[in-house]
């Protein structure tokens, strides 16, 4: 998937401000602006249109995990050059402190259903004989569930169709869940350690 395309999903669903997204990449170690903030939502066809590289997705997920499960000892992991899907998947499945029950859960608000099988595929190693390529198409319901179980307005409208279909609904895991993500209205100021990507690749290559 279009790293730009998840980024604004994720902005959506997590109803994040400049402000907030600006944190979100701090907690992964780069500074950035609210002029590239915005040029990464852009739709393509803007001529401010700016591509967001898979280091920069990869800090802003590794700061989405930090945001969400709080900061560990020592730093935080390096970035990857390169994503795929599964490490996206991956990333987005430790930030909300997922089991494979509640994946599957969310798969199934998006209208979409696999295997417990077939998802611990997708999480193995790539030398793993197990291992199994996620497709865009795995990746996009994925992100439509997440959008309708943590997305307040869109949750409220889907428990109101399920209540309409005589579902029972469930509420036990959702956003306010605290075994899953903790309180994120308040940001802390954040101290950077980098203030460009290119600072980021010379560190690497040290």
């Amino acid at each position: 998937m279009n790293n730009n395309d998840i980024l604004r999903r994720l902005r959506y669903t997590f109803e994040f401000g400049d402000s907030k997204m600006i944190a979100v990449f701090g907690l992964g170690n780069l500074k950035v602006t609210r002029e590239q903030i915005s040029d990464w939502l852009k739709k393509e066809e803007d001529a401010s249109y700016k591509e967001c590289s898979d280091l920069q997705m990869a800090i802003f997920l590794n700061g989405l995990i930090i945001e969400k499960r709080g900061k560990k000892k020592g730093s935080p992991p390096e970035p990857e050059d390169k994503l795929t899907n599964n490490i996206i998947f991956t990333k987005l499945k430790i930030a909300l402190n997922l089991k494979a029950e509640d994946v599957l859960d969310i798969m199934d608000l998006a209208g979409f259903r696999i295997s417990k099988h077939e998802l611990s595929a997708f999480f193995r190693k790539p030398d793993n004989r197990h291992y199994r390529v996620c497709q865009d198409q795995i990746l996009r319901n994925f992100l439509k569930g997440m959008q309708l179980k943590y997305r307040q307005k869109d949750r409220e409208v889907s428990e109101k169709e399920d209540i309409y279909k005589g579902k029972k609904i469930d509420n036990k895991n959702d956003q306010g869940d605290a075994r899953q993500v903790k309180n994120t209205s308040e940001v802390k100021p954040i101290k950077f350690k980098y203030k460009s990507v290119e600072e980021i690749q010379k560190n690497k290559e040290k």
